[in-house]
C-alpha cells in the first residue's frame, strides 16, 4: 500500500502523522511511504530521518494526497484537505464529526472511508488512540490554567500552591477518566486543593484509593457541579461520550456564581467543549472572558508539546495503521472490531450512530458498510 503523510496545517499544529519509526516499519512490510518535506520539523524530526527510514520525500501536499492509498495525519482535514481526498481512498486521523457538520459532509461527498483515531475501541472498553493525547491533554491542563490564573493574563492572580500562610487554589476537576486523572495528578503535584467528580462511584472510589485522602471526590450531579465551581479557582471538563458531543456541565448563568477571575479549562473542545460559553481557540490567542471568567478552549492542546505528543501517539496508532496497510482496510475492520468501531464515513454513508445523533444525519453500521 501507498501511505501517505502530509504536513499538518491547522493553525499551531506541530504533530505529525507518521514518525520516521512508524515509517521504517511501513516500508519493513513492503509498502511505500511517502511525506510531505518538512511535515515532521515541528516535532523534531527532519526529512532526513525519513528518507533514512526508506520513504520518499514529496514537496506539496497535493502530491502526498494525489498518490498515497491511505492517508495518516493528527488532526481532522481541513478544508483545503477534504477537497484532495476521493472515494476509495482511506483517512485515517482524529475527526471529532459530532460538532463539525463541515467537515462530515465534506467526507460524506468525498466518498473516503474515514477511521477516526477517538472512536478506535479496546477489548476493556477504552479508547486506545485517544488515551495518549487525553493523558497528556489533561497533564497539561493544570499547567495551562496556572498560567491563565496570572493577574497578567486576566486571572484572579493565584498562585496554585499558595505560599506558607497563604491558602492553595482550589481545582475542580469534572470527569474522573484519563484526562481528570492526569489533570488531578499534576494539580495535587502543584499543591493545589483538588476535587474530581465522576458519575462513576467505582471510578470515584478508585481514585480516593489511588491518593488516599490527597484528593476530594464527589458524585457529580448537577447540584454538586454547581455548588463545586462557586468557590473554584480553576475548573478543568475533563468529560467525554465517546463520538459524540459533549455535554453542557456548565450554563452561562452559572458563571455569575463563581469567583471574578476563575479559569475553566475545556479539554472536551474538540468535541464541541463541556461549557456553555466554550468555543475552540487556537495556541497563538489561547484565552477570552465571558462575564469575567477566563476560558482556555485550545482545540489542540497536545500540539503545545509535539514531540512528547508525536511519539506518544505513534506508538499507539502504528499496530492500527500496519494491520490497515497490510489486510486494506475492509479486512482489517472484519478481523478486528475495535477498529471497526473507529469507522466513521465510507463510500457516503455515515458509519457511526453518535454522529448522526447529534447532526441529525443517517447512518449505516460498520457490518453494512462491510457488506458494501
Amino acid at each position: 500500500m501507498i501511505i501517505g503523510c502530509p504536513k499538518e496545517i491547522k493553525p499551531q499544529e506541530f504533530r505529525v502523522g507518521l514518525t520516521p519509526g512508524a515509517a521504517l516499519e511501513a516500508v519493513k512490510h513492503g509498502h511505500q511511504v511517502m511525506v510531505q518535506t518538512g511535515a515532521g520539523i515541528g516535532a523534531g524530526f527532519e526529512d532526513a530521518d525519513y528518507l533514512a527510514a526508506g520513504a520518499q520525500i514529496l514537496g506539496t501536499a497535493e502530491e502526498v494526497f494525489a498518490n498515497a492509498e491511505m492517508i495518516v495525519k493528527v488532526k481532522e482535514p481541513q478544508a483545503a484537505e477534504r477537497a484532495r481526498l476521493r472515494k476509495g481512498q482511506v483517512l485515517f486521523t482524529y475527526l471529532h464529526l459530532a460538532p463539525d457538520r463541515a467537515q462530515t459532509t465534506d467526507l460524506l461527498a468525498s466518498g473516503v472511508t474515514a477511521i477516526a483515531y477517538e472512536t478506535v475501541t479496546d477489548a476493556r472498553g477504552g479508547l486506545p488512540l485517544l488515551a495518549p493525547m487525553s493523558e497528556v491533554a489533561g497533564r497539561l491542563a493544570p499547567q495551562v490554567g496556572a498560567w491563565t490564573l496570572q493577574k497578567a493574563n486576566g486571572g484572579r492572580g493565584i498562585l496554585l500552591g499558595g505560599v506558607p500562610g497563604v491558602l492553595p487554589g482550589n481545582v475542580v476537576v469534572i470527569g474522573g477518566g484519563v484526562v481528570g486523572t492526569a489533570a488531578a495528578r499534576v494539580a495535587i503535584g502543584m499543591g493545589a486543593n483538588v476535587t474530581v467528580l465522576d458519575r462513576s462511584l467505582a471510578r470515584l472510589s478508585w481514585l480516593d484509593d489511588l491518593w488516599q485522602g490527597r484528593l476530594i471526590t464527589q458524585y457529580a450531579s448537577a447540584a454538586a457541579t454547581a455548588e463545586s465551581i462557586k468557590t473554584a479557582d480553576m475548573v478543568i471538563g475533563a468529560v467525554l461520550v465517546p463520538g459524540a458531543a459533549a455535554p453542557k456541565l456548565i450554563s452561562r448563568a452559572q458563571l455569575a456564581t463563581m469567583r471574578p477571575g476563575a479559569v475553566l479549562v475545556d479539554v472536551a473542545i474538540d468535541q464541541g467543549g463541556c461549557f456553555e460559553t466554550s468555543r475552540a481557540t487556537t495556541h497563538q490567542d489561547p484565552i477570552y472572558e465571558v462575564e469575567g471568567i477566563m476560558h482556555y478552549c485550545v482545540a489542540n492542546m497536545p500540539g503545545a508539546v509535539a514531540r512528547t505528543s508525536t511519539l506518544a501517539l505513534g506508538n499507539a496508532t502504528m499496530p492500527f495503521m500496519l494491520a490497515l496497510a497490510n489486510k486494506g482496510w475492509k479486512q482489517a475492520c472484519a478481523d478486528d472490531a475495535h477498529l471497526l468501531a473507529g469507522l466513521n464515513t465510507h463510500a457516503g454513508h455515515l458509519t457511526y450512530a453518535a454522529v448522526g445523533a447529534a447532526l441529525d444525519l443517517p447512518s449505516i453500521t460498520g457490518a453494512q458498510a462491510l457488506a458494501q
